[in-house]
């Protein structure tokens, strides 16, 4: 099955170095911004926060969140 035949928003469980579908779905949610991104685009996430990120910039500045403790 493609993984963007269903439409929806998608579970993943984020692994090193791929991610497991838990629930089908065509897109994630961006953890900083709540941008959609589609999976087949899904390049950023955190094996251990289980999020999605949007790119670099999303990706550092949930690590300047987390250091300020402000996530």
């Amino acid at each position: 099955m493609n993984r963007m035949e269903t439409g929806g928003e998608a579970k993943l469980k984020y692994g090193t170095p791929d991610f497991q579908i838990v629930r089908s779905g065509a897109y994630v949610r961006c953890a900083v911004t709540g941008d959609q991104i589609p999976l087949d685009l899904l390049k950023y996430w955190s094996v251990e926060r289980q999020e999605a990120y949007r790119d670099a910039d999303a990706v550092f500045q949930r690590e300047k969140e987390i250091r300020s403790g402000k996530a």
